[in-house]
């Protein structure tokens, strides 16, 4: 431990010597910076709030710290810091030890995590990513000192962005207040203070529609399910019209009035937490789409219906929602008034709003002049409700004022578009990391952000040194306006290390060394540094975490996405990886979707992986009591196992092309094995569980017949969705897919099952492949399991090293 703090000394000699970096988009922000500054939380409530978070985190320690806000002038420049310093030795006992002061609660909290990072070996992930190692933190009363001068630290840019639109319903769906708790306080520890705050934003727009005699029943066919909250917000489907009796008619809805009621209670807390902490929450506003009823209501008002979101045969009973015209003067009437309701309902705002009226939807007009006007109209109706508006998005347009609109570089890790558009043209942007990638956030003024997930599927993927180095090359570019650095992940709770690196770029003034930094990451991850363990990391940095092909974190692994297609059309691995992860969206990749097979995405060598995880394995002796461990070890196995599933399968593709019944039988049962295994596998760890995901969605039930009904939104969400028909499956399927115990065995199994059940017959009765006959199958398969109410652990089970090591040696030893 020794040889990583003094590594830790070096790397600390160099972060913090720091001086503010502002680029000209802070400049065009300016104005709002020092609003949201008058408009704070008072210090008291801030230190309080800080205090509930270490005495969550920590309690211990909670009289270890003593906590202090500051003005910007204290950290010797423009922007906002946290500050360490020793606090006089005391022989009293129970006496704080160290000072943390900061800008705001966020800059204190990110302060003591820097601290428990860097002086006391600490790591803070996800509880379903391995929760915290504090073990290392020595006892209070012995806490490590700083140097004499203290430690400053600033941020380079104001603003520390976080969510996606769509993480509401892939991830925080069923969240309660216990839960969310825990999140404000993750973000809180990571520095970031400019969060989306979308939850129960229904109850609104019920008030809102009100107001234009739209009745609470005319809104159950414009509000989706509980699961598919995110895509009736961005106008990508609604509910049938009629067959009112049937949830599953609309999309999982329509919403009982307690959802609405707990939606709305549970939103309040959230703001009230955030704004105590000094965040700044982004509240919804009116991006254009109107209920059906609206048409009906308004019958000279101008409404175009858009055209088909991913909807099987283009089925206008689940697509094609309908916008108001930028030149309508209700358009703007509507825009107002939502912004005023927030404000009437939460009592403050943080003057940030964000909506994207064509997210996943396509423009019924192919005319810029048509884009600017419908911009101009939505800004016009924020800054109507509040003077002080600002819009944050992903799209750039020049119709909203220098100033007022902060541009999202969604995909900045992978594909910065900051390079190509010159800063963005001028405007603030964000550099944005999607964790399904990296994100540039650009504000008018822009904000670069990381991707980097998709609907929170499992798979193990990283650009570790583009996030290590593409926010500084953003920063310090020429006119730089750059405003902030963010992560718009579709889900969360994966890929701990990617996280942790993108959120200390925040903090970051210059590149990172990647290695060296990895070297303190083990450290902290497991409580001291393993040599076996620091060469495994070693070689997952130039394998899974180094993705250079600008492939998109989209899992397609056969078996938690099996090929819907007839089996002679896969001929070769050429034609099983023809596009090699090119797409880097979801209308990009769900455009793939005809009768080509869905291709898993490899980017690196699978035998170079195998020999990290067996010196995992081999580390289980010293490491089996760790959680980081555990989670590391089954995440690794289930990520080397999958691979071998899809070089499994195309074996089996190759036996049937041979005729081989024999060898397709022993295979395809091999295969269903591995399948059970892996479930098996993934019951060791409570982040590969099946059972929380429903029980969370049932316990916000108030009583069966919601219980049903919450229950079939999270089944359904992660399968099919449910636009299918008998025999054509919902373009969407598996886009949601998750390696889950529970999941394997009792869906992604038997669907597998029956593929091989047909391919088997084909090839005895020497015919083609049942294509009509599989499909009816696996689709009435699914269709029925989404309905299932069986029971699944919500506690794991079983020894991740001994399973890991049986595993390893059944199918992945070499010979």
């Amino acid at each position: 431990m020794e040889s990583s703090l003094a590594a830790i000394s070096l790397l600390l000699f160099s972060l913090f010597s720091m001086v503010y970096t502002s680029t000209i988009g802070v400049q065009y922000i300016s104005k709002l910076l020092q609003i949201q500054e008058r408009e704070r939380a008072p210090p008291s409530f801030q230190v309080a709030a800080a205090r509930g978070v270490l005495h969550r985190l920590l309690p211990s320690h909670s009289s270890a710290f003593e906590f202090r806000i500051i003005s910007k002038e204290k950290c010797g420049g423009e922007g906002a810091c946290f500050i360490i310093n020793n606090l006089p030795s005391s022989y009293k006992s129970g006496a704080p030890e160290i000072l943390i002061s900061g800008v705001t609660g966020v800059e204190v909290l990110a302060g003591l995590h820097w601290y428990l990072k860097y002086w006391c070996g600490s790591h803070i992930s996800w509880q379903k990513t391995g929760g915290a190692q504090l073990f290392s933190i020595p006892p209070f009363g012995s806490l490590p000192r700083v140097q004499d001068g203290g430690i400053l630290v600033q941020r380079p840019i104001p603003w520390n962005y976080y969510q996606n639109a769509v993480t509401s319903s892939y991830t925080f769906a069923w969240w309660d207040w216990e839960r969310w708790e825990q999140e404000i306080d993750w973000m809180a520890l990571q520095g970031i203070n400019l969060p989306l705050a979308f939850t129960g934003q229904e109850t609104i727009w019920r008030k809102v529609f009100q107001k234009f005699n739209i009745t609470n029943s005319d809104l159950d066919d414009f509000f989706g399910g509980p699961a598919f909250l995110a895509w009736s917000r961005m106008g990508n489907l609604h509910g049938f019209e009629s067959n009112k009796s049937q949830f599953n008619a609309r999309w999982g809805g329509p919403l009982p009035e307690s959802w609405f009621d707990g939606q709305l209670t549970l939103q309040k807390k959230i703001l009230a937490r955030m704004y105590e902490l000094g965040m700044t929450p982004v509240l919804p506003a009116f991006s254009g789409n109107v209920p059906a009823a609206f048409k009906d209501m308004f019958p000279s008002a101008k409404i175009t219906r858009l055209g088909n979101w991913f909807s099987v045969k283009r089925n206008p009973k689940w697509c094609c929602t309908y916008l108001l015209d930028a030149t309508d003067p209700l358009f703007i009437e509507i825009g107002r008034t939502f912004i005023e309701e927030q404000l009437k309902e939460y009592g403050r705002t943080s003057h940030i709003y964000n909506c994207d009226t064509f997210d996943e939807n396509t423009p019924p007009v192919d005319d810029p002049g048509y884009i600017s006007s419908l911009g101009a109209a939505i800004f016009s109706g924020m800054q109507s409700g509040d003077d002080n508006a600002m819009w944050l998005m992903q799209a750039l347009l020049h119709s909203v004022p220098l100033g007022k609109l902060v541009v999202l570089d969604l995909y900045a890790e992978v594909k910065p578009i900051w390079i190509s558009s010159e800063q963005f043209y001028g405007v603030p942007y964000i550099w944005k990391v999607i964790v399904a990638s990296l994100l540039s956030l650009y504000l008018t003024d822009s904000h670069l952000c990381m991707l980097h997930n998709f609907a929170g599927n499992i798979e193990m993927y990283g650009i570790l040194d583009a996030i290590a180095s593409g926010p500084i090359e953003a920063l310090t570019s020429e006119n730089s306006t750059m405003v902030g650095i963010g992560m718009s992940m579709e889900g969360i709770e994966q890929n701990p290390i990617v996280y942790d690196l993108m959120s200390e770029m925040a903090f970051q003034h210059k590149k990172v060394d990647v290695k060296a930094w990895i070297e303190l990451y083990i450290a902290r991850r497991y409580g001291r540094s393993y040599p076996l363990i620091r060469d495994a990391w070693n070689i997952l940095y130039h394998t899974i975490y180094n993705c250079t092909d600008e492939a998109y974190d989209k899992n397609r692994d056969v078996i938690v996405a099996f090929p819907d297609v007839n089996p002679s059309l896969i001929s070769s691995p050429l034609e099983m990886y023809p596009h090699y992860g090119k797409p880097t969206s979801r209308r990009a990749i769900l455009r793939e979707k005809t009768n080509a097979y869905e291709q898993p995405h490899l980017w690196y060598s699978t035998s170079e992986v195998i020999k990290a995880l067996e010196l995992f394995i081999a580390s289980g002796k010293e490491l089996s009591a760790s959680n980081t461990y555990s989670y590391d070890l089954v995440d690794l196995t289930r990520q080397s196992l999958a691979k071998y599933a899809n070089e499994l399968f195309l074996k089996i593709i190759d036996a049937y092309k041979f005729k081989d019944v024999n060898k397709v039988t022993s295979l395809s049962q091999k295969f269903l094995d591995l399948v059970e295994d892996m479930d098996t596998l993934l019951a060791c760890h409570d982040g590969f569980l099946l059972g929380p995901w429903l029980e969370s969605a049932k316990q916000l039930a108030q009583n069966e017949e919601e219980e049903k009904q919450f229950e079939w939104n999270a089944r359904t969400q992660i399968t099919m969705w449910f636009d299918n028909t008998e025999e054509e499956a919902s373009l969407l399927r598996d886009y949601g897919n998750k390696y889950w115990s529970g999941l394997l065995r009792d869906y992604y199994g038997p669907r597998a099952a029956i593929y091989f059940k047909i391919l088997i017959e084909s090839v005895e009765n020497g015919e083609d492949f049942r294509l009509h006959k599989w499909r009816r199958e696996w689709i009435k398969l699914t269709n029925n399991w989404q309905s299932s109410r069986k029971l699944f652990p919500v506690k794991s089970s079983g020894n991740a090293v001994s399973i890991s090591r049986s595993l390893y040696n059944k199918y992945l030893r070499s010979e």
